[in-house]
């Protein structure tokens, strides 16, 4: 146990480092966790080992995989189904533009620029035609705009690219089965079920020292997320669904909502993020750097091109419009997901990979960075949020 303790302190360590960094620099933490998870990857791995920084072991990977679960359902729980309702044609256009142009101009890159073969090409769109919802809500929680009806559009275009991306991975690569169709079986009755039963549950039983209401909404999302990844689908594509069908009841409790935020931030999505940051190889970047700064600017250039005409379309103004780009600009999870799952199926090779991952990462780092430097819509912002914290 000597061992566990100490790549514990290490990493809540980590993240104590970045949220002090994020205050100083006045960047999101998920951000400055990532970019510590890369630099700590390297120096830290050189002088003590890697096995105290290592991401493979199982503890770390549960909290991790917790952190982003729980991460998506709450972005899910901010959706105010109002907003939504009002607003699912512009979403739907934003996200599936999001998807569409990064798909085919990173798959046609990867073809004919770098000479992938179909299959790694294939791939290489669907990790970089994605989004980031965890780093979009988690930068949108820190300066306050999750709430605004902007802010819940741009979540729900997060979530309509991603979904796309999921999709993608199903038909091109993954094997429609009887697992699946039992996935959606199951998931259908408990998204139908689940918001009739909660608020009556939680009214009778709720309120207590024992968080019932948490371990509840960790047990059916732990549970689908189980159901989801035996079906070779994803554990974080239910948890943002339940998230959506649970916002107009566990979204306006505002209480449990702030006590799964202290659970989610204070514990979880370090590891998640700082484990994200640790699968860069900075030496083998910069031993060969064509193939990552290729894509990553591929992405950006063609999500760009995509999404701000959209913008435009719908009448956002300049610097929202951009601001919103940038941040469909973003990828992480599915990104590192879609890049894994290309690896563990020999898809694509390893040094493919790295390169996947260090342009999924670094988009979830450049655009964000240029997006709150330059575009942020401060008239947004909260004046209790204009310096960000958690």
């Amino acid at each position: 146990m000597t061992e566990i303790w100490a790549q514990a302190a290490l990493w809540l360590g980590l993240a104590l480092l970045a949220s002090m960094i994020s205050i100083w620099l006045r960047i999101a933490t998920a951000l400055s966790e990532i970019v510590v998870g890369t630099i700590a990857q390297m120096f830290i791995g050189a002088l003590l080992g890697s096995a105290l920084l290592a991401g493979d072991s199982n503890w770390i990977k549960f909290l991790s995989g917790a952190g982003a679960i729980l991460l998506t359902f709450l972005a899910g729980a901010e959706l105010d189904p109002a907003v939504f309702r009002k607003q699912w044609k512009q979403a739907s256009v934003i996200g599936l533009t999001s998807f569409i142009g990064p798909f085919l101009g990173c798959a046609a890159l990867a073809r004919w620029g770098l000479g992938w073969s179909p299959e790694a090409s294939w791939l290489a769109g669907i990790a970089m035609s994605t989004t980031s919802v965890a780093v979009v809500y988690a930068v949108m929680l820190e300066f306050g705009i999750n709430t605004t009806d902007y802010g819940k559009t741009v979540l729900a275009a997060c979530f309509i690219t991603d979904l796309a991306t999921v999709v993608a991975l199903g038909l091109i690569f993954a094997p429609f089965t009887f697992r699946t169709l039992v996935f959606l079986a199951v998931g259908v009755v408990a998204f139908l079920i689940l918001p009739l039963i909660v608020p009556r549950f939680f009214r009778r039983y709720g309120g207590r020292p024992s968080e019932l209401e948490a371990k509840f909404l960790m047990f059916a999302l732990f549970g689908l997320g189980a159901l989801a990844t035996w079906a070779d689908s994803e554990a974080v594509l239910p948890a943002y669904l339940l998230g959506m069908v649970l916002a107009g009841t566990v979204g306006k409790d505002h209480a449990l909502i702030r006590r799964l935020r202290t659970l989610t931030f204070g514990l979880l999505t370090p590891f998640y993020f700082i484990r994200a940051g640790s699968l860069v190889s900075l030496p083998a970047l910069v031993a060969a750097p064509g193939a990552f700064l290729a894509l990553l600017l591929a992405k950006m250039a063609t999500k760009v091109a995509g999404v701000y005409p959209v913008t435009q379309l719908y009448k956002a103004p300049k610097r929202e419009g951009m601001y919103t780009t940038l941040l469909m600009s973003t990828g992480l999870t599915f990104g590192t997901i879609s890049a894994l799952f290309g690896l563990s199926h020999a898809l694509i090779t390893q040094a493919q990979y790295s390169a996947l991952v260090a342009a999924v990462i670094g988009s979830a780092v450049i655009p964000t960075l240029i997006a709150n430097a330059f575009f942020l819509p401060r008239h947004l912002v909260s004046a209790r949020e204009e310096a960000p914290s958690r």
